[in-house]
């Protein structure tokens, strides 16, 4: 191995506060099944239905969104294992482009990339809980959830992962029985997954490209175990098994879950409609479904917001150990928790809750994540053109057609999002220009340099 060659591995693999990995690679792959299913796959099924009436051209459509997803955990998963350090894109940017674009990434995840999206969640959960429990404050139930987790957080690495991964069993095994429930239906609809010639029209279509975007958005969350590389046993090995172990799993799901929707009620029941999965509930269930559906989701979103409390803090802790003026952040218990850096998620998380302002907040940034994510895949180009030599324990399976597909697709959303909300995709772009400015500012007052990485020293 060449000098410079175990300099950029050592460097990204290093410890920083002696904290043993603890993470096995079971409770990474529940990390990412978690934060991957949210509420979209119960919910999109009436707006694709609308204009692509045909079992087969809906399940090819959320069929396509988890192999662009897989094409992705292809990229992350080499970048990953030659960098195993916490904090995703923060991480590989800084190590593919410049730590200047790392940070860029790296502070929108850290202020509104994860807490947004756990507000969202948090509330979504407060929602279907009133469901079940009538005359309860959705949004006290909400932030109820939040602190939840968050103590739970706070208890360390290990709890975090047991309670991650008996969480999501507990949600994957739920979603099971509906499947099962709804396969089993005594007279289900009757309607047809095999191809047909009118597919093609469909499949060619502006609404299948649309749909696309918005399945796109359900399966985001497969690159979750990136977050956490520095606290996984074996990462080389146990990253990109988890990667491709989880989105694996979600994609089944989702495939079957719609399958079971369009099975169980009629597609024009379901046609237009947002909450298809209490329909479908109610066909299978009777009249009590919509309530056994809706503290199905409640359960299977604690997750959900656990996995997002769990890996957004590790961006911050990271950015933390580089970052002079971060450096508070920095600091774990003896857990292995970053407890300042949990706790300013936290933070952010309930006063968007108490605001209202997190859909608003999460409209914005999803150009910005987007263009991370965008960016990092090309960093992958990148290093394999200007570093063959770096040692790569896991190679893209694919390259370069799995990683051109993810930007292919990756690149339509970024336009889609242009064309139609151009202002929400110019002040995603804000923040990402904010990230670059303050790195400026850090990196030029004294003593607030941020950590040089191999091939890219301060001067």
């Amino acid at each position: 191995m060449a000098a410079s060659e175990a300099d950029d591995n050592s460097w990204s693999a290093r410890p920083r506060d002696g904290t043993p990995p603890s993470v096995s690679m079971l409770a990474a792959t529940a990390l990412v099944v978690a934060n991957m299913i949210g509420v979209g796959v119960f919910t999109s099924l009436g707006f694709q239905v609308k204009d692509i009436p045909s079992g087969f051209s809906v399940l090819l459509l959320w069929a396509i969104g988890g192999v662009v997803a897989l094409c992705g955990v292809f990229a992350y998963a080499e970048l990953g294992a030659m960098f195993p350090r916490s904090s995703g894109e923060y991480n590989f940017l800084s190590r593919s482009f410049h730590p200047a674009v790392g940070f860029m990434a790296g502070f929108v995840s850290a202020t509104v990339g994860f807490a947004a999206p756990v507000a969202l969640s948090a509330m979504a959960c407060g929602q279907y809980a009133a469901v079940v429990l009538p005359g309860v404050p959705s949004r006290l139930l909400a932030v109820a959830v939040v602190w939840l987790v968050s103590l739970v957080q706070l208890g360390g690495v290990k709890h975090s992962s047991t309670f991650q991964l008996v969480s999501t069993i507990l949600k994957v095994g739920l979603i099971a029985a509906f499947l099962i429930a709804g396969v089993t239906l005594p007279s289900p609809q009757p309607i047809s997954f095999a191809p047909a010639l009118s597919d093609l029209g469909l499949i060619t279509s502006g609404p299948f490209a649309i749909g696309l975007v918005f399945v796109m958005y359900a399966f985001s969350g497969w690159n979750a175990a990136s977050y956490i590389i520095g606290e996984m046993h074996a990462p080389e090995q146990g990253l990109p098994r988890s990667l491709l172990a989880g989105t694996a799993i979600v994609l089944v799901l989702y495939i079957a879950l719609n399958a079971v929707f369009l099975l169980a009620a009629p597609m024009a029941s379901l046609a237009g409609q947002l909450e298809v999965a209490s329909i479908a509930g109610s066909y299978i269930f009777g009249a009590f479904g919509g309530q056994i559906v809706a503290a199905m989701i409640c359960i299977g979103l604690v997750p959900s917001i656990a996995a997002m409390m769990w890996i957004g803090p590790r961006v911050t802790m990271t950015m933390g150990e580089d970052v002079p003026m971060l450096a508070v952040f920095a600091r774990r218990s003896r857990g292995g928790a970053p407890i300042y850096a949990l706790l300013f998620q936290l933070a952010v998380a309930n006063l968007m809750l108490l605001t209202d302002s997190f859909e608003a907040v999460l409209d914005f940034i999803q150009f910005a994540l987007l263009a991370c994510s965008f960016l990092t895949v090309l960093g992958l180009f990148k290093l394999r053109i200007t570093r063959p030599d770096l040692a790569r324990p896991y190679r893209a399976w694919g390259y370069p057609l799995t990683p051109a597909v993810f930007l292919l697709v990756t690149g339509f959303m970024m336009y889609y999002l242009f064309a139609q909300r151009p202002l929400q995709a110019g002040l995603g772009t804000l923040v990402m220009m904010c990230g670059l400015l303050i790195y400026l500012l850090a990196h030029r007052h004294p003593g607030g340099k941020v950590a040089a990485y191999p091939g890219h020293e301060q001067r």
